[in-house]
């Protein structure tokens, strides 16, 4: 699957992000168990709302990190995603 720039992911149904306080990581909760994430997937996922585009994600990540060109990476990341059946994209 490829992921296009005005695609809005957002987390499928059953699939939430959760701060676990005990770990100080974010984890990716689901039926079938858990994902802990670091920092960088989790503020990626946090922006996963189904209101907001990739490309809108990848411009407001570049913002926190200076400006660096993240595109690519969250590409990669939220194909990952979808291939686990973690995203949806509208």
């Amino acid at each position: 699957m490829s992921i296009d720039d005005r695609s809005r992911p957002h987390l499928r149904r059953g699939v939430r992000l959760q701060w676990d306080k005990l770990r100080q990581k974010y984890l990716l909760l689901m039926p079938e168990g858990a994902l802990v994430l670091n920092s960088t997937a989790a503020a990626v996922l946090e922006l996963c709302d189904g209101k907001r585009t990739v490309k809108a994600i990848a411009a407001e990540l570049s913002t926190c990190y200076r400006g660096e060109n993240v595109e690519n990476d969250v590409h990669n990341l939220l194909l990952r995603m979808s291939d686990r059946g973690l995203l949806m994209f509208d």
